[in-house]
């Protein structure tokens, strides 16, 4: 535990963040209904208390020192979290709430299916989802763990710090609307319009490499989620490389098809993954124990196309 004297009183931080938030004693004494005079004694006392300079008192107005300000983003990130834990508390007194950060492909298709599975077993707990595209810094966020694509093997490690889960491993595969020409070989694919998303920029070179056409480095127009790469696909765009699993209904329907060759395994994984440094809450034991013991349902898993593919039309 920290020493008292590194812990003020919560009203002299929130004096202190309303003030440079409203740039005046008056503006922020009416927001928190107190007087002027108890809003400058809560910041003479904190300057007191830290033994620092954190304010500039220019007639009217206050302005923070440099240390000041650099201190009052600190302060509002841990009020932040004080009161997402408030609320978590007061919707979930006798259980939980967990805050998940999610890749919103993976979350729409692979974890809602099996979420309500988990809260049937798991009332206690509350699961709050918030889209998150990549690693993020957890110290300085209300999460309390995140599903993450990447790669935790060999040495290499995409998110630092974190502990890992591993939930599934990921196929890909070339697709395009029906009537997009037939391919004889695998570089035929460099005469389309490409498409992929942004943060895997080297997976058409890989695709090309698995088909034994090494040293290729293709783009094309890129995306940054996986549902608008889909739709221009189908929109006749271009032939785009997507996870099977994301695309099993296109895929079904034929209203995406394969241009050449099955599947593909992708680099990367996806994980739950937590901050090491932080002891494990309740929520996250039950959801991290369920998903080792449940998820791996593979009535919930999507089978992977045919390698057989579908006909396809000629060229004209």
């Amino acid at each position: 535990m920290l020493p008292r004297r590194y812990l003020p009183p919560i009203p002299a931080l929130m004096a202190l963040e309303a003030v440079d938030r409203l740039g005046t004693a008056s503006a922020a004494a009416e927001e928190l209904s107190l007087t002027q005079g108890a809003i400058s004694r809560s910041l003479q006392g904190l300057e007191s208390q830290l033994g620092v300079p954190l304010m500039i008192r220019e007639r009217q107005r206050l302005r923070l020192t440099p240390a000041g300000h650099d201190y009052v983003a600190e302060v509002r990130k841990a009020l932040h979290l004080l009161a997402s834990a408030s609320l978590g508390l007061r919707a979930n007194p006798t259980g939980g709430s967990l805050n998940l950060a999610i890749l919103p492909a993976f979350g729409m298709h692979w974890l809602a299916p099996r979420l309500a599975r988990f809260a049937q077993g798991h009332p206690e707990v509350t699961v709050n989802l918030s889209t998150r595209l990549r690693p993020f810094d957890f110290a300085g966020s209300s999460f309390d763990a995140a599903i993450h694509y990447g790669r935790f093997d060999g040495g290499r490690q995409d998110w630092p710090d974190v502990d890992t889960l591993k939930l599934m491993d990921e196929e890909i595969i070339a697709v395009a609307a029906p009537g997009f020409p037939a391919l004889a070989l695998a570089t035929d694919i460099l005469r389309q319009p490409l498409l992929q998303l942004d943060s895997r920029p080297g997976d058409w070179g890989r695709w090309l490499a698995h088909h034994g056409f090494p040293g290729l480095r293709p783009s094309g127009m890129t995306f940054d989620q996986f549902a608008t790469l889909a739709q221009a696909a189908i929109h006749g765009m271009g032939v785009a490389l997507i996870p099977t699993f994301l695309i099993q209904r296109e895929l079904a329907e034929r209203r995406l098809l394969p241009v050449f060759g099955p599947p593909i395994p992708a680099l990367g994984s996806y994980f739950l993954v937590w901050p090491s440094a932080v002891p494990d809450r309740a929520p996250l034991r039950s959801l991290r124990a369920w998903l080792q013991a449940d998820a791996a349902d593979p009535g919930l898993t999507p089978a992977s196309p045919p390698a057989t593919l579908p006909p396809r039309p000629e060229a004209p």
